[in-house]
C-alpha cells in the first residue's frame, strides 16, 4: 500500500473527473486538497500518474495548471 499524500483528494478528484484535460485555479487546487499549493507540489505532482493524468501547463501568470489525461 502506498503512503497517503497530501493531495491525494486532489489526485482523486482529478482522476474523477474523467476529462481529457482539467484546469484548475491554484484556488481551486488549495480548496481541494485542504493545504497550500507550494513548491514541494513540483515533487508530488509525479504521483498523479498513478492516476493516470499528468501535470500538464502551469501558468503563474494565470495562477492556474492543466491537467491531461495520459494515452
Amino acid at each position: 500500500m502506498t503512503a497517503m499524500s497530501k493531495y491525494d483528494a486532489l489526485w482523486t478528484r482529478i482522476s474523477e473527473n474523467g476529462t481529457d484535460s482539467i484546469k484548475l485555479t491554484f484556488t481551486e487546487i488549495e480548496q481541494i486538497a485542504g493545504v497550500p499549493i507550494d513548491h514541494s507540489f513540483l515533487t508530488y505532482k509525479k504521483e498523479l500518474q498513478d492516476y493516470g493524468y499528468r501535470a500538464g501547463k502551469i501558468s503563474m501568470k494565470e495562477q492556474t495548471i492543466v491537467f491531461q489525461k495520459l494515452r
